[in-house]
């Protein structure tokens, strides 16, 4: 009987193996034909079978169910890319409940699964179908909270609340989806540059080590050549010229050819440094028209309510003068003379920041201009303030500012002295913002701008009461990619583009800063 029992158990393990051969050239009919008569065939052995043929058995099925869930998921984006969408929805459907009989299925798999089905359902406008898919996901992420999937997450639950008419949630998912991409887009950007970096580092080294060998290697041959002349006598002089000859003519080529790698390499290192700063130029640029937007904002709701209010004035004067009325007629075609002065004076402000907008959007030639720096001080600032305060209405801090008069204008390049307020403010009010998180309710989220006349320079101070910049990394803010917020918030180029733009305008840049109690930055500019 014993004997029996163990036949039976290698005829079970040769009919698993097939299966398994059928699932590797894709006959996923045989396989599952296989590993079912490999189980059946261990149970049946009864109590004597061996334990390792049923969790063979079980693998056996594990990967069956994932090659074929593989096979209808590739089948699905087939179709996906075709517009099939209702047949790429059902692949997705029966690719993810194959994933899903796995005993140890992968959750990355059931997560975008259930991702992909969303997404089919929103094409063919399901969705309360497609939300219970998207919700599903959200119980996995606190599993294995995948960046990918929880980007495709947002972006799928903000396009079924906006076709539901839920547009604050939609906005909300939407600025989650906004945020993920960026991180993702961040993080391959920063791997990029390091990957270059790394590899020109490399390449150097070893450009170095082969030109270390061979100069070790012309040693040795000079010393040869030198035991040839003292055998040889004077006829191995010439030939011993072409060689030392023919040696340098190689070493031209290959360092020739070193220096061709090394500039392709570094090439490559700076255009990825371009994009991030390309990047960073966009943030600030989203940043300003946020605010500009915000100002604009208010004349024109000015000039929309007295218009409608004279329009209603306007049927009441026909009224008066067709009853006779006419003291009320000219007492109505004063208030309407009003309303016009009204809307005159606010088209007028709307008029100047229009023109204000215009002067920033003009690409900087490069010529220091005459320039109020007061005045660039004061409009950055409530530039930056309304742009954040745009984006988030619960943000509130309290602005002071100490003007010097006496400075009168000084020679500079507006828009980049602008862009270098523009990243100070923003990081004085993140800085604020963070520390009013988690600070008691008497902490009052406080940023100060000053300006000062010295004998020879104009300084300019930006100071917050947020958590201060910690000491061990004062020394690296300045540099490249360096940046100590969170990934997607921040790219590490505002403070180095700054110190670059003041140091060409011959100033400097200054951090004073204590943690928890603050931090200063003072740009220094000539006078």
């Amino acid at each position: 009987m014993i004997s029996k029992a163990k036949d039976s158990a290698g005829f079970a393990y040769a009919l698993g193996s097939i299966g398994y051969e059928y699932s590797n050239i894709g006959n996923f009919v045989e396989a599952l034909k296989a590993d079912s008569a490999a189980f059946n065939m261990y149970r049946s052995i009864g109590p004597k079978a061996p334990d390792w043929g049923i969790a063979l058995c079980e693998f056996l099925f594990g990967v069956y169910y994932e090659k074929v869930g593989d096979s209808l998921d590739q089948k699905g984006k087939k179709l996906e890319s075709l517009n099939n969408y209702r047949l790429a929805l059902d692949n997705y459907l029966s690719s993810r409940n194959y994933f899903k009989k796995t005993k140890n299925s992968r959750i990355e798999d059931i997560e975008s699964g259930n991702s992909q089905v969303g997404r089919m359902l929103i094409k063919l406008d399901r969705f309360s179908e497609a939300n219970k898919y998207f919700q599903d996901n959200l119980a996995l992420f606190k599993i294995y909270p995948f960046k990918e999937e929880l980007k495709n997450y947002h972006q799928g639950l903000a396009s079924v609340d906006s076709a539901e008419g839920n547009y604050k949630d939609a906005l909300a998912h939407y600025d989650k989806y906004i945020s993920y991409r960026d991180s993702l887009n961040n993080e391959k950007s920063t791997k990029k540059t390091m990957q270059a970096s790394l590899q020109y580092e490399f390449d150097k080294k070893q450009l170095a080590a082969k030109a270390d060998q061979d100069k070790k290697d012309e040693e040795q041959k000079r010393i040869k050549n030198q035991q040839y002349f003292i055998i040889a006598g004077l006829a191995l002089i010439v030939l011993s010229v072409l060689v030392v000859a023919l040696i340098q003519f190689r070493n031209n080529r290959q360092k020739k050819k070193a220096n061709i790698a090394l500039e392709k390499t570094l090439s490559n290192l700076k255009a990825t440094q371009a994009q991030l700063i390309q990047q960073e130029k966009m943030a600030s640029l989203v940043e300003l028209t946020a605010g500009i937007a915000h100002e604009i904002q208010n004349p024109l709701n000015f000039v929309n309510n007295f218009s409608e209010v004279n329009k209603e004035m306007i049927d009441e004067l026909q009224a008066e003068l067709k009853s006779g009325n006419t003291e009320e007629a000219i007492a109505i075609s004063n208030d309407i003379k009003e309303n016009e002065e009204k809307i005159n004076h606010h088209g007028k402000r709307a008029d100047a920041i229009v023109k204000g907008m215009l002067q920033h959007s003009r690409t900087s030639t490069g010529v220091k201009e005459p320039t109020d720096i007061n005045t660039v001080a004061n409009e950055y600032l409530r530039l930056a303030y309304h742009g954040l305060r745009a984006k988030d209405k619960s943000f509130n801090v309290e602005l002071k500012t100490d003007f010097d008069n006496s400075i009168g204008r000084i020679n500079i390049i507006r828009q980049d002295i602008g862009r270098v307020l523009l990243n100070l403010y923003n990081n004085a009010f993140y800085a604020v913002n963070e520390k009013n998180k988690s600070a008691d309710e008497l902490f009052e989220p406080t940023v100060i701008v000053s300006t000062k006349k010295t004998d020879n320079k104009i300084a300019i101070s930006v100071k917050d009461n947020g958590n201060g910049i910690p000491q061990k990394v004062v020394d690296k803010i300045f540099q490249p990619f360096f940046t100590t917020k969170p990934t997607g918030q921040g790219t590490g180029l505002g403070l180095s583009l700054s110190y670059d733009i003041v140091k060409a305008h011959g100033g400097e840049i200054k951090v004073e800063t204590k943690e928890r109690e603050g931090t200063e930055f003072i740009v220094n500019l000539p006078f």
